[in-house]
């Protein structure tokens, strides 16, 4: 999980937390690393701050840090030997497991009316942090944090584009003001040279600033016609990184000319909230899936099937598929578990292949089910002779018990009770016969 520091990586200003009681540098953003002469996270290892930002040897007369407490930002202007320059600076504490660090933002000192929108830039950030995380989902967070940022920033549409294992570009969230046309649902699967420019810019730490369209025209003309066609006059977009690899970028649309510099500050303090909240999301779908799926053949389990059936209304038509993968005990205890494993996932392909548009579920070790919503009575048995076949092709046998109603007024466990029946009708029918022909082939042998 990020720490909170790490929000101000890509901020244009100068960012450190230090050990209060220590004076150890924990943390400096990019701007401060490079600013101070080093090249990563690690060289500032075990450094005093005092040393790195000061040149000093012992602490500074005027280090605050026993005036500071978490919760309160305290703000004085000093002039830096080492930057050369007048600095606003801004101090507070922040906890993180049970320790108390220094925060610093360091802003170059600027005229009044510059340093209050920095005032304001932080003042916004902090609410809209506030307001998103007030959601309980991840994906709902962000859909406010990009309303919220559509509003506070004046443009016409925020979003987040998230690259595919393939390499293409989806949006897949997005907020659009009042009047202007939504684009999301044609902004899927870009191939990955329409923003071919941009990822270049990203590998380099670099964010994007269109102030006019028209300066892209001839440089880069595939995103200049992407853009064009979606009414977009000037942007800001903003590489999202999961530590070293480039999952994405977000960004807003035509914002107001004046404020593109502060939109930028923005956008690049709140990326890592942004990517800690896709993290998020993605930890819950995995969750989410596990809870829900059998790990072995990705059907559904029990808890995935009462899901399922909540959304069954009494009236409509109904088909149960009951099934047993018949032997799978004997090939465990015979050839080993990798072979069962194997004997189940190729039923379930055969599954799959005949009912794979209605709900699947694993409810047992050799027990497979097949929920059928809304299919006519003549489909369903055509689909189960279809099975049949499948599986005689693969040399596998399920018992099959099948059942269709026209209504499930009479309750669903009672149809799937019924479905079971039969299914074992079929099992006890099959090792009947099993048994028979095998006493047959032995009689058979004993004549020769």
């Amino acid at each position: 999980m990020c720490k909170i520091w790490e929000f101000f990586e890509t901020m244009d200003e100068f960012v450190y937390v230090s050990d209060i009681s220590s004076y150890e540098l924990i943390y400096m953003n990019q701007k401060a690393l490079k600013t101070f002469g080093f090249c990563s996270p690690g060289d500032i290892a075990g450094k005093k701050c005092y040393e790195v930002l000061q040149n000093c040897s012992t602490p500074c007369s005027m280090c605050n840090n026993h005036k500071l407490r978490p919760g309160h930002f305290q703000e004085w202007r000093y002039y830096n030997p080492i930057l050369e320059r007048q600095v606003i600076i801004k101090d507070t504490i922040i906890e993180e497991n049970g320790k108390q660090y220094r925060l610093e933002l360091a802003f170059e000192a600027t005229a009044p009316e510059q340093r209050d929108n920095i005032m304001n830039l932080e003042a916004k950030i902090n609410e809209g942090l506030r307001v998103a995380l007030l959601h309980k989902t991840p994906s709902r967070t962000l859909e406010v944090l990009l309303e919220y940022l559509g509003k506070a920033l004046g443009c016409e549409r925020t979003y987040i584009f998230e690259r595919s294992e393939q390499g293409y570009d989806n949006n897949t969230y997005e907020w659009v003001a009042s009047g202007v046309t939504p684009e999301k649902k044609n902004l899927q699967n870009l191939p990955a040279e329409i923003c071919a420019n941009w990822y270049q810019n990203f590998e380099i730490n670099r964010h994007i600033v269109i102030k006019r369209l028209e300066d892209i025209r001839e440089s880069d003309p595939l995103q200049y016609e992407n853009l064009k066609r979606q009414n977009i006059r000037s942007l800001i977009v903003v590489p999202l990184y999961d530590e070293d690899r480039i999952i994405g970028f977000y960004g807003i649309d035509n914002p107001p000319e004046k404020s593109l510099d502060y939109a930028s500050d923005m956008l690049q303090i709140t990326a890592h909230f942004i990517i800690s909240s896709l993290k998020r999301r993605d930890l819950v779908r995995k969750l989410e899936e596990m809870s829900y799926h059998d790990q072995l053949t990705q059907l559904g389990n029990r808890y995935a099937m009462k899901e399922c059936l909540k959304n069954l209304q009494e009236d409509q038509s109904l088909g149960i598929v009951y099934c047993d993968i018949t032997g799978l005990k004997q090939v465990n205890d015979r050839d080993g578990h990798s072979f069962g494993d194997k004997l189940i996932t190729d039923a379930c392909d055969c599954l799959k292949k005949s009912f794979g548009k209605y709900g699947l579920f694993r409810i047992g070790g050799d027990e497979l089910l097949a929920i059928c919503i809304q299919i006519d009575e003549s489909e369903l048995w055509q689909k189960i002779e279809q099975l049949k076949q499948d599986l005689r092709s693969k040399s596998i046998h399920m018992a099959i018990g099948g059942l269709w109603e026209r209504n499930s007024l009479g309750g669903v466990d009672r149809l799937i009770s019924e479905a079971e029946k039969k299914m074992y009708s079929d099992k006890a029918a099959y090792y009947m016969k099993f048994s028979v022909d095998r006493r047959d082939r032995r009689h058979a042998a004993d004549l020769h």
